[in-house]
């Protein structure tokens, strides 16, 4: 079975990628972009603003697919997760729904961080760290 699923990633000014820790599994303690699984009857920019906005309290404007990964969910399901590019138009910054914390990480502070599995080798092979 495969999942649709939505990543935003999101920079600021000063270059910074706005991350999630992860309150849930999978990588519950992790750090990586916000996203998650697209609803019924959702487009993946409606669903990639959704989760933003769930996720950290921003709401953004949606751009253009930065790439699309895949990988293992529970019981032999695959989420496909299509990662777009977005920017922020308002809101204010906090940790909601199913993440722990939110912050702006420079990208210096990526590598010391425990992100997820692949993220900065997708982030660096599409072009954005």
């Amino acid at each position: 079975m495969r999942i649709r699923c939505v990543g935003g990633i999101v920079h600021d000014g000063d270059g910074r990628l706005l991350l999630v820790r992860r309150g849930r599994p999978p990588g519950e303690g992790l750090w990586s972009i916000p996203g998650g699984r697209v609803e019924p009857g959702e487009n993946d920019p409606e669903a990639v603003a959704r989760e933003i906005k769930e996720e950290t309290g921003l709401d953004v404007l949606v751009g253009a697919l930065a790439g699309t990964v895949e990988r293992p969910g529970p019981d032999g399901a695959t989420y496909e997760i299509h990662d777009y590019t977005a920017t922020v138009t308002g809101g204010t910054l906090r940790a909601g729904d199913d993440a722990s914390d939110v912050r702006w990480a420079a990208p210096d502070d990526l590598r010391a961080l425990p992100v997820t599995p692949g993220l900065l080798d997708a982030l660096a092979l599409w072009g954005l760290l």
